[in-house]
């Protein structure tokens, strides 16, 4: 019994001890840090300067809308790849290709991705000279350098935990309530949007916040595919502590961005939960 005690309090503070020393002692640091002067004295002055400073609001704006746009997007694409891998793959074989297709760009880093997605989207590249060869442009798009290009990088490097997601929630489901719907009569949209869409929802609800989170935090590929001209808040964050040196609003720059997260995923967890409560 003592043994099992200890195996089960093992159990429980390893991961606790961990979330302590990698999570709250670093974010504890850079408090206090943002809460301190170049004198060495408590102020709120770092905070002072972003809520009253017009360009952190405009980067903070900018920031959550290409974040949101990305999340939606993931959604939309990802929800129908992840049914159709549950349901409309029957070859257990093909379906382990297809997954595999899809995990192994993670295994790249998202520096190579993302110059990968910069050879692609420049004006001679393989979109642009594809359109133009379709006739479908006249002149190429510029993409490099803009928030499309932003989010096009941002959505191909976070598409499959969004797909993952909601592809293990719709594994999950007995197909016997769907079965039972369609012998009571129930179309298959009516199965879908009735059975299926709210039993998946917890798991869309997830990728969407995973996604919503990397894309907030993301730093390497709008600097690559912004190329300067689209300035996120990590970048501001990156500017003061590696060229300005500045670690005092560094920190505060850094709560921000949590803050503005927590809330994001707060309010998202709200409004995903899945009918009746439950």
């Amino acid at each position: 019994m003592a043994a099992t005690r200890l195996s089960l309090f093992l159990l429980l503070f390893a991961p606790l001890a961990f979330f302590a020393a990698f999570f709250l002692a670093p974010m504890g640091v850079v408090l206090i840090s943002s809460l301190t002067s170049a004198q060495e004295t408590v102020t709120f002055a770092n905070y002072a300067r972003i809520l009253f400073d017009q360009y952190h609001w405009d980067v903070l704006w900018r920031t959550a809308r290409i974040s949101l746009l990305t999340t939606v997007i993931c959604m939309i694409v990802g929800y129908p790849l992840a049914y159709f891998l549950v349901h409309g793959v029957s070859s257990r074989t093909l379906r382990r290709t297809f997954i595999v297709l899809l995990v192994l760009p993670l295994f790249t880093s998202n520096i190579v991705r993302s110059f990968g997605w910069m050879v692609l989207l420049g004006r001679r590249g393989l979109v642009n000279e594809s359109l133009t060869g379709l006739g479908l442009i006249d002149s190429p798009f510029r993409f490099l350098g803009t928030e499309a290009g932003v989010i096009i990088g941002l959505v191909y490097i976070n598409m499959p935990f969004i797909v993952i997601a909601v592809g293990n929630a719709l594994a999950k489901i007995d197909r016997s309530y769907t079965d039972a719907s369609s012998d009571l009569g129930a179309s298959r949209f009516t199965s879908f949007w009735t059975i299926t869409f709210p039993l998946s929802l917890p798991g869309l609800t997830a990728g969407a916040l995973l996604v919503f989170a990397l894309s907030v935090g993301a730093y390497v590929t709008p600097a690559v595919l912004g190329g300067g001209q689209v300035t996120m808040f990590s970048m501001l964050i990156f500017q003061q502590y590696t060229s300005v040196f500045d670690f005092n609003y560094g920190g505060a720059l850094s709560i921000t961005l949590l803050l503005l997260t927590l809330a994001m995923v707060s309010l998202s967890g709200i409004v995903g939960k899945p009918r009746g409560g439950r």
